[in-house]
């Protein structure tokens, strides 16, 4: 027999905690809402929680967008002078910055998007670095160099 109303049976004080605990009255059948206390810290700019989310996330998507593009360009700083760095993260297409969003979505959403993601950078890398042997062999400073 279950503990509760009619049953003859009392419940245990563990029990009597989990149900307070989970927002229930004694009587398991009336949903009650505990009410909770304002924690103290930064106010919340609505009084709407959602509202509140909406401009959570317009914020750290700005801020996370300003920071990979900070990220891209000091990466690519480092190879290209500043200017060519620049002009190759502020240049992209909406095609290209379309795919590079579906890739990470893909690449966050799962594990299985994750390995595919990476396989094809993987297949992409090994792609580029073929073609520049392929194009040093055949450049005209390769032939001129001595075989042995």
């Amino acid at each position: 027999m279950a503990a509760g109303r009619g049953t003859g049976k009392r419940k245990s004080r563990r029990d009597a905690r989990a149900t307070a605990s989970a927002g229930y009255a004694s009587s398991p059948t009336k949903i009650v809402a505990k009410p909770r206390g304002r924690r103290a810290g930064i106010p919340l700019p609505s009084p709407v929680a959602g509202t509140n989310l909406v401009i959570a996330d317009i914020v750290l998507r700005a801020a996370g967008g300003l920071l990979r593009d900070r990220m891209e360009k000091g990466l690519l700083s480092a190879r290209y002078d500043t200017a060519r760095a620049q002009q190759l993260v502020d240049g992209r297409s909406i095609m290209t910055s379309l795919a590079l969003w579906g890739a990470g979505h893909l690449a966050r959403r799962s594990p299985l998007g994750l390995a595919v993601v990476a396989g094809a950078l993987a297949a992409k890398v090994m792609y580029d670095r073929g073609k520049r042997i392929e194009a040093a062999r055949r450049s005209p400073a390769s032939a001129k160099r001595p075989q042995g």
